[in-house]
């Protein structure tokens, strides 16, 4: 439902339903008519009143899916386990110059990691928890690849079945496809 601070997209759809009668009017009337239906004497009085809700309404806050950082020590070995075996994309990777530590990401159906060389960025041993679906079609996948660093096995749990793979570095991702409870 539209409330005054509506006003200009009100103002317009009111200028486009007039024009589609035959009948025109400017904006600003439009404007100034839209302000009438609210009660207010002209549009510089709602203008005001939309401008001081404005700055006194907080911005909404808008939570996105985080991105983990794992820490790596070989570039190498890290492409081998989350491209080559776990099947993600390398999107991109940085350095502050030649011969300096790596930070690149790694995504694969919407999720991204990012994996560092930097020792201040994140400790080895981490745990990540990842909600999937078809862990166990992904089971398969990654058994018929193989790994020389890990074995996945699922284990059923009681939120869910999960499947723990750790990587060269002794972070561990628990890939895990939740059980809906009805």
């Amino acid at each position: 439902m539209r409330d005054f601070r509506d006003a200009k997209t009100m103002a317009k759809a009111l200028r486009a339903g007039l024009e589609e009668q035959g009948l025109s009017i400017s904006h600003s009337r439009a404007l100034e008519l839209v302000a009438g239906q609210f009660g207010y004497d002209d549009w510089n009085v709602l203008s005001a009143k939309i401008a001081e809700v404005a700055e006194t309404k907080p911005e909404p806050v808008l939570l996105q899916p985080g991105i983990p950082v794992i820490r790596i020590f070989a570039v190498d070995m890290a492409l081998e386990f989350y491209r080559d075996f776990l099947g993600f994309r390398l999107d991109w990777e940085y350095r502050h110059g030649p011969d300096f530590p790596v930070y690149m990401q790694v995504s694969r159906s919407g999720m991204m990691l990012h994996l560092s060389e930097h020792a201040g960025d994140a400790s080895p041993g981490a745990k990540v928890f990842v909600p999937v679906s078809g862990v166990q079609a992904f089971h398969r996948e990654l058994a018929e690849r193989g790994c020389r660093f890990t074995r996945p096995a699922l284990q059923q749990m009681p939120w869910g079945l999960d499947m723990t793979v750790t990587d060269p570095f002794s972070n561990r991702i628990v890939f895990c496809e939740r059980e809906i409870k009805g």
